[in-house]
């Protein structure tokens, strides 16, 4: 039986093989076949030659992963392994870096190779389209775009939207003012803010308009101009919605739109305004479409999963 011996040196032993050798156990799991143990700095692994040599070189792409980002988890160990190369989980240095100095001194950057690629894109062009399922972080990696223009003074506005169509609940019957019906429809917006500016700042700039959350309806009629502009659920925009949307835009502009075409809540027969701008403007330079993936995805483990069931499901019918 072969052997191969590696010996951490760089970093932490402890750290990178994870609480109870957790990480050491995930790599089992990607690697039935070998036989891996790991006793202090070193890992011996023992197997048929040509697998080895696969792990050797995942393992090398594992190190580099944690060097660079001091953080080696489930998700980033399942993108790593089954990536076909560092392009796959990696970009560039500088899309890596942190966006936001959050709430409580939390670290926001972007943690997937697609969420980086989103970040590069937004550097680059001034309109970006983010499509992929849920929990891939289009939303909360955009809004924490837009916070970093507006500390940074690119911008001197956030305005984010997204269209109020009803999941199978009917608006109308919501208790409350317009404000109070419209709110649970912005509340992942919500969360994303609060994550990133201080409650009693965040509520001054929501007062003084530096952010604005409102339904498409009132954009209208408007031009958005200095502004980092979030789009979220645009697969829900009907073909009117988003002409008009994407016409709003103003001189130093950022435009984001996020949306998953697989979650469109539209009645039927109505053409979603997103699938079809997809279409009509992949050739249009100044514009970004940047597709993530289930290996994005940073929610709870069990969400990965339960994309690739219903993903079974929907393939079947």
């Amino acid at each position: 039986m072969n052997e191969l011996i590696i010996e951490l040196t760089e970093i932490s032993p402890q750290e990178f093989f994870g609480q109870q050798n957790e990480n050491i156990e995930l790599l089992k799991k990607y690697f039935p076949k070998l036989k891996i143990v790991a006793r202090g700095s070193k890992i011996k692994v023992y197997g048929d030659e040509a697998l080895l040599e696969e792990f050797d070189r995942r393992f090398d792409m594992l190190t580099a992963h944690f060097a660079k980002y001091n953080k080696l988890d489930e998700n980033s160990i399942e993108r790593v392994l089954t990536s076909n190369g560092q392009e796959d989980y990696s970009s560039s240095k500088s899309s890596g870096e942190v966006l936001v100095h959050g709430v409580s001194g939390r670290l926001i950057k972007a943690q997937t190779a697609n969420q980086r690629r989103l970040v590069d894109a937004c550097k680059k062009d001034d309109m970006v389209f983010a499509i992929g399922p849920a929990g891939t972080g289009k939303t909360y990696t955009g809004v924490a775009l837009a916070v970093k223009a507006l500390k940074e003074k690119q911008v001197r506005r956030i305005i984010l939207t997204r269209p109020a169509v009803e999941a199978g609940e009917n608006l109308g019957f919501l208790p409350g003012d317009l404000k109070e019906k419209l709110d649970p429809y912005m509340q992942p917006l919500y969360d994303a803010l609060r994550d990133m500016i201080a409650p009693e700042k965040l509520e001054k700039y929501i007062e003084d308009g530096t952010i604005q959350i409102a339904p498409m309806a009132f954009m209208r009629g408007r031009t958005l101009d200095n502004a980092f502009v979030i789009l979220d659920e645009a697969q829900n925009t009907t073909h009117a919605q988003m002409k008009m949307f994407l016409t709003r835009m103003g001189k130093n502009a950022k435009f984001l739109l996020t949306g998953d075409p697989g979650q469109i809540d539209l009645p039927r027969r109505v053409i979603s305004g997103l699938k079809e701008a997809l279409l009509i403007l992949k050739n249009v330079q100044g514009i970004s479409i940047i597709y993530l993936d289930d290996k994005d995805v940073i929610r709870h483990k069990l969400v990965k999963k339960v994309i690739d069931a219903y993903k079974n499901i929907e393939h079947t019918n």
